[in-house]
This record gives structure tokens, C-alpha cells and sequence, in this order.
């Protein structure tokens, strides 16, 4: 049976028609999972466009949820990982557009980027110093080698006080004993 045999569809809002629809054709369940999904969604991993096209297709499904332009800037500031959301909202006037939203997005992603990328080379090239120095240094060091083995000090027994026992011309000890004849 179709909407039109129920009921006069020259008079149906497109509001009513579409609440008859959903709730011919869609599962309250699913319903609810993409309202849950909606509600969850995390940039995470995902580029800015990647997490605003998946935005924008749970948007659709969950019209209810984003009824005007500020909410959907709200949540999708929400969605977004907090360094770029810092950044979009940092400015002396907050995005009130979700296409403003987006475009400072983009950019705060590709300026994010940039810094990681410029770190990233100069750890790099530190790394790289450490392994050439690492290279050279055991060249340097195999001829002082030699030197450093001979300045290096010789614990002596004087130090210990062994030195001032009686009978003991070499200072190492107590001189061996020898037997007494009987």
C-alpha cells in the first residue's frame, strides 16, 4: 500500500512525508546506531576531508540531529582532533559557516602537517650526525688509546697502608713464614 492510497499527498508536507517514510522503510535500530555513530565520529586518523565527507553523510542520515548551520559547525569542530580545532578556533571571530569551518580546517591540517614534517627532518638529520660521529670516533680514539694506558694510575699498596709492616721489604704483605726446627 502506498502513501498516496493513505492519505491525500497534495496537502502532505514534505516533513510529514518524509517521517511516513522512515517510519515505513527504516529500522528504529539503525536508526539509532547512525545517530550513535554521528554523535561518536572522531577525525582520528583521517584527513579533514575524509572525516567532513563522513560527516556530511551521517549528517544526512541524522537530519534531526544538525537542525541548523551553528549546530553543524558545533559538532563538526567536535569531530575534529583537537590540535585542528584549536587552531580553527583560534581567531578573534569563530567559523559561523560550515564552509568557513572547512576551509580553516584544511589549512590548519596543512600547516600541522608542515611543522610535523619539518620536525621530522630535523630529527633526521641529528640521527644522521650521531651515526657520523659515532663512524669517526673510534678512528680518533685508537691512538690516544695507547697513551691512556700508560697515564692511567696504578693502585698502589701505599695507599692501603701495606707497605709498613715488619719484615716485609717489598711492601705486598706479611713475608711468608718459615718453620722453626724442632
Amino acid at each position: 500500500m502506498t502513501v498516496q492510497m493513505r492519505r491525500d499527498v497534495t496537502t502532505m508536507s514534505w516533513q510529514d512525508f518524509v517521517t511516513k517514510f522512515r517510519s515505513m522503510y527504516y529500522n528504529q535500530e539503525i536508526l539509532a546506531a547512525q545517530q550513535d555513530e554521528f554523535t561518536n565520529l572522531r577525525q582520528g586518523s583521517m584527513t579533514v576531508m575524509e572525516a567532513v565527507k563522513k560527516f556530511e553523510q551521517l549528517a544526512r542520515l541524522c537530519p534531526e540531529l544538525v537542525p541548523n548551520e551553528k549546530e553543524k559547525v558545533r559538532r563538526m569542530m567536535k569531530m575534529f582532533r583537537t590540535d585542528i580545532s584549536k587552531q580553527v578556533s583560534a581567531s578573534s571571530s569563530p567559523p559561523t559557516l560550515v564552509s568557513d569551518c572547512i576551509s580553516r580546517a584544511i589549512r590548519a591540517e596543512y600547516w600541522i602537517n608542515q611543522d610535523k614534517e619539518a620536525r621530522a627532518q630535523i630529527f633526521k638529520a641529528r640521527k644522521e650526525e650521531k651515526t657520523v660521529a659515532k663512524q669517526v670516533q673510534p678512528r680518533q680514539s685508537s691512538e690516544p688509546s695507547q697513551k691512556s694506558q700508560t697515564n692511567t694510575p696504578v693502585q698502589s699498596s701505599k695507599q692501603f697502608g701495606r707497605n709498613k709492616r715488619k719484615g716485609n721489604s717489598s711492601g705486598q704483605g706479611p713475608e711468608p713464614s718459615t718453620p722453626k726446627p724442632e
